[in-house]
């Protein structure tokens, strides 16, 4: 019994990672990037049934929402050219989310920088005091 559920969850990864790669396609080539910007694919989340799909992306040169926008705006186009492309009898609706943990974890890399650089300590006060106790 749990081998069939495991090849379940490896083909719905398998067909998760090929959504990704076939929608990058597709967008890079259809989409026009003066108004969507220089779309990145980061994941999609395919449900069990294979019906609805989650798909994570970020956005240089446009605003995040404005290429959210124009995505969902065109969710069914690119639905008809991927259901051409893949050879499944469902191919799922597909949702666009912008993907800020790109943006989190810069954010949070400079947090750790600035923690870390030792020239934002004055220079009468050690970062690190000595603990030891000199009484004998």
């Amino acid at each position: 019994m749990n081998r069939h559920k495991s090849s379940g969850a490896n083909r719905n990864v398998r067909l998760a990672e090929q959504i990704q790669k076939d929608l990058a396609v597709l967008i890079q080539r259809e989409l026009d990037m003066s108004r969507s910007g220089l779309i990145t694919l980061t994941g999609v989340d395919l449900s069990a049934d294979y019906a609805h799909a989650k798909v994570w992306f970020t956005v240089l040169g446009a605003e995040p929402e404005t290429a959210a926008a124009l995505l969902n705006e065109k969710a069914g186009w690119l639905h008809s050219l991927l259901f051409k492309m893949l050879h499944i009898h469902t191919v799922p609706t597909l949702r666009f989310f912008h993907d800020d943990q790109l943006a989190r974890g810069i954010e949070m890399t400079q947090l750790i920088d600035r923690a870390n650089r030792p020239e934002d300590y004055p220079e009468s006060v050690d970062p690190l005091p000595d603990t030891k106790d000199d009484r004998k």
